[in-house]
């Protein structure tokens, strides 16, 4: 029988609701890791972390975030290039880009590990 996928208003209470939420919290912060590898375009940072994790985490889109990341000063278009036809903007974090992955990486490590051993007290699992 074939997997069905559930739409988001299905996803509610359930562990992937959790995990798309996650993938919202975490997706500047990820834009800004992959950038910081090398610049890339957009598309490229969709299928690299897609192939970095054995396709165990996928994004539809990254376009909203790196919208943001732009508006904020975080990114910014490092090069335009014509690829096969198509036009590929390669994105490259600023100075303030790289202060606020950092903050970013720190805030995620701290809050992770709290929780971790807060759960970590419940011997029933």
């Amino acid at each position: 029988m074939a997997k069905q996928q559930l739409d988001k208003t299905d996803r509610s209470g359930t562990p992937l609701g959790m995990r798309d939420t996650l993938k919202k919290a975490t997706t500047e912060m990820l834009v800004l890791f992959m950038l910081r590898q090398k610049p890339m375009y957009t598309y490229e940072m969709t299928r690299s972390i897609e192939q970095a994790t054995d396709g165990k985490l996928t994004y539809n889109t990254l376009y909203l975030a790196v919208h943001r990341l732009l508006e904020n000063a975080y990114i910014y278009e490092a090069e335009k290039r014509i690829e096969d036809g198509r036009a590929r903007i390669y994105l490259a974090p600023t100075e303030a880009g790289l202060e606020y992955y950092r903050a970013l990486h720190d805030e995620f490590f701290a809050f992770t590990d709290i929780l971790k051993g807060l759960l970590e007290k419940d011997g029933a699992l």
